[in-house]
């Protein structure tokens, strides 16, 4: 569903910008990964590889449903809020592991962009409630 009436509301204009954010930093990451695949000495090529297409289709699937949120599409809402909701265990595990400085942020983004997405204005704009 699409709705096309009416301002874009603060709360959803931010959780587009905070999805593409995430998926520029994502992307950047890809290439990370990608220029260690080409310059490693030894690798495990499949686990090398399977890690660097999983970067590049986050960064993909965030960068599209941002841009489909943008156009107030409804169904885009669920899955970023799932990949959002992903950052929570990440961020756990990356605590446990004496990343704190890390992992904290990440799960205060994941909560943070998810209270944009299921606030009361996003809801309105998008024709859920």
């Amino acid at each position: 569903m699409t709705i096309d009436s009416g301002p874009v509301p603060g709360t959803l204009r931010w959780a587009v910008l905070l999805l593409r954010a995430e998926a520029v930093a994502l992307g950047l990451v890809a290439a990370w990964l990608i220029w260690s695949d080409l310059t490693a000495r030894t690798t495990d090529l499949t686990s090398a590889l399977l890690v660097t297409a999983f970067a590049v289709g986050g960064a993909v699937a965030l960068w599209a449903l941002g841009g489909a949120l943008a156009r107030r599409r409804s169904g885009a809402r669920a899955p970023a809020i799932v990949l959002q909701l992903m950052l929570l265990p990440i961020g756990w595990y990356m605590i446990q592991g004496g990343m704190g400085w890390l992992g904290v942020p990440l799960m205060a983004l994941g909560l943070g962009v998810t209270g944009l997405l299921v606030s009361t204005p996003t809801n309105r704009a998008l024709g859920l409630e």
